[in-house]
């Protein structure tokens, strides 16, 4: 533990103690390479209550959570509390949903933009910087050359609103296996739309679960765009569990993330097949792994 994250933890620990919280048990993060983990939630709560959740995330040796829609019935001192208890534990917020948007419809703007702008408040309650938007449904009745430049032109309106917030979105596509009207679906169409739009508070989320079902290829499309991918994505195929349960090389993609120097957010959004502690900590441990050998070599 470096003198940094020390000093993290114990102001954690003195702000939980002034809130009356001073009873939940500290964990050291951990990081190497640049990398930094989180945990998508969700992927936890069949097994746990939201607490303990993020109490195993802690004990893991994860640095972030991410949200789906645990907060919409947060209230104001709900949200005091869960941040106390997040501090305390070294944790942060690192990336919530956005909610359901439809961006390749052109009549969607307005909806878009006031949602947006709602969860971009909650972000700023929970201290959170980063928000995943996907890109909803095809249009029915829509033109693919409609849809696509509604995409565009709501995208840059997401762009604009978030760079005025001092936010980055991250826009996720996903596979048709999962939702076979997407309209994105590819992490190559994403990264072309961001690369057009050109604003750094957009990005694309690359997960590599979504991208391996759709299209595979998950190294080369990585390289080519590592300047335009905000958040990774980590579970296998099949069955959406840790990795080293099905077909993906992880250690491929984690030492070619570690000769990109990526230095954002790795987030584990699969359902552990085992304890979840030791398949997170394992999970994370196997990225470090990676990491080291690049940087040794």
């Amino acid at each position: 533990m470096n003198r940094r994250e020390f000093g993290r933890i114990v102001a954690g620990t003195v702000l939980a103690q002034a809130l009356g919280k001073g009873s939940a048990p500290v964990f050291a993060a951990s990081q190497a390479s640049g990398f930094r983990f989180s945990v998508m939630a969700w992927t936890l709560e069949k097994q746990r209550p939201f607490d303990q959740c993020i109490e195993m995330v802690a004990r893991a040796g994860y640095q972030g959570v991410e949200l789906v829609n645990e907060y919409a019935d947060w209230t104001t001192r709900d949200i005091r509390r869960i941040l106390a208890k997040m501090n305390s534990l070294g944790l942060q917020f690192d990336a919530m949903s956005g909610g359901p948007v439809t961006l390749a419809d052109p009549h969607s703007t307005q909806a878009l933009l006031d949602q947006l702008e709602k969860h971009v408040k909650l972000a700023e309650q929970l201290h959170c910087r980063q928000i995943i938007l996907t890109s909803g449904s095809r249009v029915p009745g829509l033109s693919p050359e409609a849809e696509r430049k509604a995409m565009l032109d709501n995208l840059s309106r997401v762009a604009e609103l978030a760079g005025r917030r001092d936010v980055q979105v991250v826009i996720e596509p996903i596979d048709l296996l999962e939702a076979p009207m997407a309209y994105l679906n590819s992490v190559t169409d994403a990264f072309e739309m961001v690369r057009t739009i050109g604003s750094q508070n957009l990005m694309v989320l690359y997960d590599f679960y979504h991208e391996q079902r759709g299209a595979g290829n998950l190294l080369e499309k990585l390289e080519k765009n590592i300047e335009w991918v905000g958040l990774v994505h980590v579970a296998d195929v099949p069955g959406r569990h840790q990795p080293g349960t099905g077909e993906i090389d992880y250690d491929n993609i984690y030492r070619k993330l570690a000769e990109l120097r990526y230095d954002k957010f790795i987030a584990m959004e699969f359902y552990p097949t085992g304890d979840p502690v030791q398949v997170l900590e394992a999970a994370r441990q196997e990225a470090q792994r990676d990491a080291s050998a690049v940087s040794a070599s």
